[in-house]
């Protein structure tokens, strides 16, 4: 007699890993604020990214190496700019959304605040170290990095401002 054959059971088990959970590339994850550019505080990360490119490379143009003040100078603008960039993508893109645990409100007015007394120093360190010389082009470049220096101030200043607004609103609910 044979015996009738019994139906193995098998099991499987998977799992995800919380990676995979909390940064999934499906496009329906993906969220993108069309309407942060139309708010005063993107308008005035957009002014900084512009501006602020506009320094430092004014700046690199020329032989700012010959003063030891513009090494200062060259430093906040080139660090501040890349930081803009990275949190305008990060307003954009909504990426604060998805990553709750950090406390955005006290991200921005940190960031906006330092690069407010930042960019303030180094614009009195640009200003002051602009010196006429033989060569009109350094000259000519230094002046118009330190005017436009103290545009990018401020906007700083003012998203400073919206950052404190923000964190007060935050903190008191």
């Amino acid at each position: 007699m044979e015996e009738p054959q019994r139906a193995r059971s098998h099991t499987v088990t998977t799992t995800a890993s919380s990676f995979a959970e909390n940064f999934s590339t499906t496009s329906s994850s993906f969220a993108y604020d069309r309407e942060f550019l139309r708010t005063l505080p993107g308008l005035l990360i957009v002014a900084e990214i512009v501006l602020g490119l506009l320094v430092w490379t004014l700046i690199a143009g020329t032989e700012y190496f010959r003063v030891p003040a513009f090494g200062w100078v060259m430093f906040v603008a080139v660090f501040y700019w890349v930081l803009t960039v990275f949190f305008l993508i990060i307003y954009i893109t909504m990426t604060y959304t998805r990553i709750p645990q950090v406390p955005w409100t006290t991200v921005g007015l940190c960031f906006n605040g330092s690069a407010f007394v930042l960019y303030l120093s180094a614009a009195i360190v640009d200003a002051s170290s602009v010196s006429p010389e033989r060569d009109s082009h350094n000259f000519n470049s230094w002046a118009a990095s330190s005017f436009l220096r103290l545009l990018v101030t401020i906007c700083y200043a003012g998203n400073t401002y919206f950052s404190f607004i923000a964190w007060r609103s935050r903190t008191i609910q």
